[in-house]
């Protein structure tokens, strides 16, 4: 326990120095400690000596990178404190002086890595000791006082003090010995004969060899040398010199000669012949890696010689002769190896970030790299780099470390990752190198907005549709990912005829799908513009919208209405005409109108039943009804016309009109009661014909009629005035032309202009049935507005005198 005791304390002083030491030292941490400490010993305080806040200590994620194989020290990351975790023996770790255990402390928050070095301490825990407990040793008796002869050296694992100090030999008057320094610092013995030997007085000296080693207190090691006196051979081999310097190559063949030894024996016969050998002060491992001819002296290689491993080699040879009392000669060999490029550099990522965001900024420290080459000088020298035209750099922080850094802005969307291919190459001729590579994995962040696939779309939807049909799908895309991609639709709300979107049209917030919530008619709207905004999920989220056309298409949903020849009660329409009318004579016109549009609106007549085709004929287009000859007296007086007006659409829709004509003689015009205004009339320009013809004889009607027209007026109100014409008006005059028409209460009045055989007659009547976008392409010339002022008063039939 004194020994351990004092070694605790030189340890403290070591640490005091070390200490001192670190200050003033950029890149490595020295400390010092003995070895054979117990576990669990603290060996040193990491945030005092590294300078870390012991209050943040808990968020730095110290750890440990361990060189060796073992994991000697450990780390204590609520107190940073370093402490045995394995006890050192320095014999076992390190087979060389001094013995150095390095480790490296790696802290993540923020990126920073220490080197750690410790000096292993020797203590003197082991004794020294021989190889053999006996040696026998033949000796002439002719040997002369003060030859030298080789015994065997004691070893000790310990190092420095404590290792092998001295040698005692047991008390003799013939015997003495003399210590020997190696190169490596080792000490050996030569025994020298102080007198000659008189094997008649004394054949056997027995001797006791004490080696003793430095340490406190002391350790020693005993052998015992039995000392055989001969009968003399006095002429000892002799080597040319006592040191050979040789240099040998690294990784020489095995075989191959690296010297050949020559010593030279003046005696004759036995006692001249020499035999090589190694002397017992040449280690085991030069011993492995040479081998030495007995017969010739030829020393050539039969293991691997390796620069790193050993710089240089002593070897001590001994020439012994063949005598009846060998004599010997020595001499010492020094192999210096010369480097070879035989080791590739080396690559060991000490710290990898594997992923970072896109949004990484320029600079960012993303591993920290160490590289390595046991070769020396050229061989020795390293460069370290990346492939090209990617976004990072190597920049150099120590002799042997690097920082890889992010160098340009990053994309996910254009590459995903990176496969980073580290190349090191040594200066060697030829060099060698090598490769790592890694792969940087890129973090998605929202900076994409959503893209549609059209910049506009446009949607044909069939009118008298069903709500919740689906009308198309509106899709975009977003090149992130996760939830920065997943995308939510909405319709921009706006308001239409004080009707919101949202009231006439949904959408998928998830797939885009495009609904109609109302059935939609062509003949009250024709489309829709709207706007669809597609919405990320990302934070902040981004967007993008798109224009939608909805574009109703007509539908053959609106039957023909017949608005001419005006009918007051039912279907049938009654007409007189005279029996002298003359061929080409307008009987009447047939008005159909048809609220839809383009083909569907498109009405032609024909007669659907017909007394005589060749006394009719029908325009299947303006629906004028004319004589193709004048009646004859075979002619029925009275006749039936009916005539079907259908439209263009598929299916057909259609509708008649029942004509009964009455032919007389002489036509005079009546009046007729009607519902609401009395009747004021024009003839046509025949008329004028027709009086001079029936002056007489219609006199006294035409005065009549004028009695009565005086007495309707006296007797009815005046009538209101008329309802100005909406947007959209509809019928006139025989060429009459039909326009748009817009309802605009169940009790508005349908105006329109009928147009009869003999004059014109505005109709004003009440209607229950609404007309609306009535296209403005029928065909017809004349507007409402300019049939309503040909007329100042209204009936529902006309006659003529």
């Amino acid at each position: 326990m004194m020994h351990l005791s004092f070694a605790i304390k030189r340890y403290v002083a070591f640490l005091i120095a070390f200490l001192s030491l670190w200050k003033a030292t950029f890149s490595v941490i020295r400390f010092s400690m003995p070895e054979e400490m117990d576990e669990g010993s603290v060996v040193a305080n990491l945030p005092t000596d590294l300078g870390i806040n012991i209050e943040s200590l808990t968020k730095l994620d110290l750890r440990l990178d361990i060189i060796d194989s073992k994991k000697y020290l450990r780390i204590n990351k609520d107190t940073g404190e370093l402490y045995i975790g394995e006890k050192i023996d320095r014999e076992s770790l390190c087979t060389y002086t001094p013995c150095v255990l390095k480790l490296s402390v790696i802290i993540e928050n923020p990126l920073r890595i220490f080197d750690l070095e410790f000096d292993i301490t020797d203590i003197n825990d082991n004794a020294p000791h021989f190889r053999r407990d006996q040696l026998q040793l033949d000796i002439s008796e002719s040997a002369p006082p003060g030859v030298r002869f080789s015994i065997m050296n004691a070893v000790d694992p310990d190092a420095g003090s404590n290792s092998v100090k001295t040698y005692w030999l047991s008390e003799s008057e013939h015997f003495k010995i003399e210590l020997q320094a190696g190169t490596d610092g080792s000490k050996f013995a030569d025994l020298i004969l102080k007198m000659p030997l008189d094997r008649e007085k004394q054949a056997v000296h027995n001797l006791i060899l004490i080696a003793v080693d430095g340490g406190v207190p002391a350790r020693s090691g005993t052998a015992s040398i039995a000392v055989q006196v001969l009968d003399a051979n006095d002429n000892a081999p002799q080597f040319d010199q006592d040191v050979y310097t040789v240099d040998i190559t690294e990784n020489s063949p095995i075989g191959s000669l690296v010297m050949k030894l020559s010593a030279t024996d003046t005696d004759e016969g036995p006692n001249g012949d020499i035999v090589y050998n190694f002397t017992k002060y040449t280690s085991v491992l030069t011993e492995d890696i040479f081998y030495l001819n007995p017969d010739n002296g030829e020393i050539r290689v039969k293991g691997e010689i390796d620069y790193e491993k050993t710089t240089a080699f002593e070897i001590h040879v001994e020439a012994k002769d063949k005598g009846r009392i060998q004599l010997s000669g020595n001499c010492k060999l020094i192999f210096l190896v010369t480097d070879m490029n035989d080791n590739y550099p080396l690559i060991s990522i000490k710290s990898f970030i594997g992923s970072v965001k896109e949004s990484v900024a320029i600079g960012t420290v993303i591993a920290l790299i160490s590289v390595s080459d046991r070769d020396s000088a050229e061989n020795g020298q390293i460069e370290l780099t990346i492939n090209k035209q990617l976004p990072f750099s190597l920049q150099k922080s120590c002799e042997s470390r690097y920082d890889l850094v992010v160098m340009k802005h990053l994309d996910r969307e254009q590459v995903p990752e990176y496969d980073i291919t580290l190349t090191v190459r040594d200066k060697g001729s030829p060099p060698l190198s090598d490769k790592e590579t890694v792969t940087l994995e890129l973090l998605d962040v929202n900076d994409n907005a959503p893209r549609f696939r059209k910049s506009f779309y446009t949607i044909p939807v069939m009118e008298n549709n069903a709500p919740g049909l689906l009308l198309g799908s509106v899709t975009a895309f977003d090149p992130d990912l996760y939830e920065n991609q997943y995308l939510v639709y909405y319709i921009i709300e706006r308001e239409i005829s004080n009707t919101s979107m949202s009231m006439l049209f949904s959408i998928n917030p998830e797939k885009g799908d495009v609904y109609a919530l109302k059935t939609f008619d062509y003949e009250r709207e024709k489309e829709f513009l709207f706007h669809i905004e597609a919405r990320d999920s990302g934070a902040p989220p981004l967007s993008s919208n798109v224009t939608v056309h909805i574009i109703i298409l007509d539908q053959n949903d609106n039957t023909p209405l017949i608005v001419s020849p005006w009918r007051a009660h039912g279907s049938v329409v009654e007409e007189v005409i005279p029996r002298s009318t003359d061929k080409g004579h307008l009987i009447a016109k047939v008005i159909a109108i048809d609220s839809d549009s383009v083909q569907n609106s498109r009405v032609t007549y024909q007669f659907l039943q017909v007394p005589n085709t060749a006394l009719f004929s029908l325009d299947q287009y303006n629906g004028e009804i004319r004589t193709m000859r004048m009646f004859s007296y075979r002619d029925p007086h009275h006749l039936r016309l009916v005539v079907i007006a259908k439209d263009n659409g598929d299916p057909t829709l259609s509708a008649t009109v029942t004509i009964k004509l009455s032919t007389v003689e002489h036509v005079v015009k009546a009046f007729s009661e009607t519902s609401e205004v009395p009747l004021e009339y024009d003839t046509f320009s025949n008329l004028n014909l027709y009086l001079l013809i029936g002056l007489g004889s219609v006199s006294f009607l035409l005065l009549l009629t004028i009695l009565v027209t005086i007495v309707l007026k006296c007797q009815k109100p005046k009538p209101p005035k008329a309802t100005p014409p909406c947007r959209n008006s509809v019928v006139n005059q025989r060429s009459s032309t039909v326009v748009d028409s817009t309802p605009v209460s169940n009790d508005a009045y349908w105006l329109f202009l009928a147009e009869t055989r003999k004059g014109k007659v505005v109709v004003k009547q009440p209607i229950s049935y609404i007309v609306s976008s009535i296209p403005r392409s029928t065909g017809l010339t004349e507007t409402s507005k300019s049939a309503a002022s040909n007329l100042q008063a209204s009936t529902t039939s006309s006659s003529s005198t």
